[in-house]
C-alpha cells in the first residue's frame, strides 16, 4: 500500500520528491509477500464499506498494471461452496453481496455443476465467482517499485523508523539510514502500525493483535484434486474466511491458513517469540474481551494448528478425498489485526490523519487487491497537506 500511494502522488505531482522507507532489506517481506496471492472479486465485503468500494476498482487497477509490466496473473475463478444445508442461507448473502459490490458474474450452481468447475469438491450449493484471480504480490511490490523510481521517487531498505518528530512545518523520520524531512509522512507499517502512529504522536484507540496464519502444501501427486481456488462458507461470528484451497500463480496448491494467535508480530513459526511483542497483546485490554467472544473458535484453530490430521479434516470437509498424508508443510504469514480497546476487531481499512500525516491503522484482506485504488485515496489525503 505504500509503494501503491507512492504511484498515486507521482500521478497527481508529476517530478514531486518523494522518498519510500522500507525497515527490511528487501520488500515484501511480511504481509505483502506472505499472503495467499488471491486477486479477490468483491464477494465478502458489506456494501458501502471503504473494502467494497476500492476492491473492485482495486482489482482492474492491479490487472492494468500487471498487463503492462509483465507481471504473471490469471483470472481463473473460484467456487464457494456449502457443505450443510445451514450455510446455504449465508451462501444466499454472500450473493446478494457480490451482485451489490458490482460482481455481474457470480451466479449459484448446484452440485453438478460445481464438479464441471472442482470435480473433487463436495457440497450442497456454491457459488461461482469467475472475477476471482492470482498473482504473486512479491513480484507486484517489486514492479510497484520499480516504477516509483521510474517516475523519479526514491526506494530506500534497510530504513528502520526510530523516531517520528516534527521541525516547524516539517515531518522528521529517524532511521538506521538516516533523518529523512518531509512535507508530508504517510505511513503504510502493517504489523507496525500502531507503534508507528504512536512513535508519532498519535492517541489512536486500537493495538494491533497478530494472528500466524500457516499454510500446507498438496502433494504434487495430489495436485489434481484441486483445479483453482476452492474456499468455505465463512463463519460470520468469526473474522477469517477459514481453511480454504489456492492454486499458485507459479505452480502448486495451498491449503490454509489457520488463525492462530502470534506471540510475535514476525512470528512465522510455532516457537517465535518476542517478549516485548507478547506483553504487548497481554496488556491490551482489547485482547482478553475479544478472546472471551471467540476462545471456541479460537481453540479449533489451535488444534489445526498443532494436529496435521485436523488441519485435513478440515481441508477434507470442501474435497472429502483429502487426508493427512496429501499435506506437506508451507509458508506462514503474520495477520496485522487492529482491536479496539472494547475488543471489537476493526473489519474496515482505517486511515488516521494528524497535521502533514497519514496513517493507515488497518489494512487487512483485500489491502493487497485494492492496493492501487486505496492508494488513490490516502495520496489524496495526503497532497492536501503540500
Amino acid at each position: 500500500m505504500g509503494l501503491a500511494t507512492s504511484l498515486a502522488v507521482l500521478a497527481e505531482r508529476p517530478g514531486a520528491s518523494l522518498v519510500v522507507l522500507e525497515k527490511e532489506s528487501a520488500l515484501a517481506a511480511h504481509q505483502t509477500g506472505r499472503n495467499s496471492g488471491v486477486i479477490h472479486a468483491g464477494l465478502y465485503y458489506k456494501p458501502g464499506s471503504l473494502k467494497a468500494m476500492t476492491c473492485a476498482r482495486g482489482r482492474a487497477l492491479l490487472e492494468r498494471f500487471c498487463e503492462a509490466h509483465g507481471v504473471a496473473f490469471e483470472r481463473c475463478g473460484k467456487v464457494v461452496v456449502a457443505t450443510r444445508e445451514d450455510e446455504v442461507p449465508r451462501l444466499d448473502e454472500l450473493e446478494r453481496r457480490g451482485r451489490a459490490n458490482g460482481l455481474a458474474g457470480v451466479r449459484r450452481v448446484g452440485t453438478e455443476e460445481l464438479r464441471e468447475h472442482e470435480p473433487h469438491a463436495a457440497g450442497v450449493a456454491a457459488l461461482f465467482v469467475p472475477e476471482t484471480g492470482i498473482v504473486d504480490y512479491a513480484e507486484v511490490a517489486r514492479a510497484y517499485a520499480a516504477e516509483v523510481v521510474r517516475r523519479g521517487g526514491e526506494v530506500r531498505t534497510a530504513a528502520r523508523a526510530t523516531g517520528i518528530f516534527r521541525r516547524d512545518e516539517r515531518v522528521v523520520v529517524a532511521t538506521t539510514a538516516g533523518d529523512v524531512e518531509a512535507r508530508v509522512l504517510v505511513a503504510c507499517a502493517g504489523l507496525e502500525s500502531d507503534r508507528v502512529a504512536r512513535m508519532a504522536g498519535l492517541a489512536i484507540d486500537v493495538a494491533i493483535v497478530p494472528f500466524r496464519g500457516e499454510y500446507w502444501m498438496l502433494a504434487p501427486a495430489r495436485a489434481s484434486l484441486v483445479k483453482n481456488l476452492v474456499y468455505p462458507v465463512p463463519d460470520p461470528s468469526f473474522p477469517f474466511l477459514g481453511v480454504h484451497f489456492t492454486r499458485r500463480i507459479h505452480g502448486g496448491v495451498e491449503a490454509g491458513p489457520n488463525a492462530v494467535l502470534a506471540l510475535a508480530r514476525e512470528g512465522y513459526h510455532r516457537a517465535s517469540f518476542d517478549l516485548r511483542d507478547a506483553w504487548g497483546v497481554a496488556r491490551w485490554p482489547g485482547f482478553w474481551r475479544m478472546a472471551r467472544k471467540h476462545w471456541r473458535a479460537g481453540m479449533a484453530e489451535q488444534a489445526r494448528s498443532l494436529s496435521r490430521a485436523a488441519f485435513a479434516r478440515a481441508c477434507a470437509a470442501l474435497v472429502p478425498e483429502i487426508t493427512a498424508d496429501d499435506l506437506t508443510p508451507g509458508g506462514a504469514g503474520v495477520r496485522a489485526q487492529a482491536v479496539r480497546r472494547d475488543g471489537t476487531l476493526v473489519d474496515d481499512f482505517a486511515i488516521a490523519e494528524d497535521v502533514r500525516m497519514v496513517h493507515v491503522l488497518n489494512a487487512p484482506s483485500p489491502a493487497a487487491t485494492a492496493s492501487l485504488a486505496i492508494g488513490e485515496e490516502i495520496a489524496a489525503r495526503a497532497l492536501a497537506w503540500v
